[in-house]
């Protein structure tokens, strides 16, 4: 009978390991977004405009929804484990 709960709290954790690596991937991004390369005026252009690249800061929005929607599915499942 508990099983839903626990597939529920399973979900949520599933998605605050899923927040973890959007951090990381953000963070790798930002750090490497300022390429020995992209120096050169011309293919600064080039790696700014074209093609479109996902920027760090959406990366990171992301992740915080994605741990918001975690957490309250962790605690809807705690709920719903001992209310049922």
């Amino acid at each position: 009978m508990h099983t839903d709960s626990y597939i529920i709290m399973g979900i949520g954790g599933f998605f605050i390991i899923l927040s973890l690596v959007i951090f990381l991937w953000a963070w790798r991004k930002q750090r490497t977004y300022g390429d020995p390369l992209s120096r050169h005026e011309d293919l600064r252009n080039f790696l700014g405009y074209w093609p479109e690249l996902v920027e760090p800061i959406g990366l990171r929005a992301g992740g915080c929804v994605a741990v918001l929607l975690g957490v309250a599915m962790i605690i809807l499942g705690i709920i719903l484990l001992f209310w049922v």
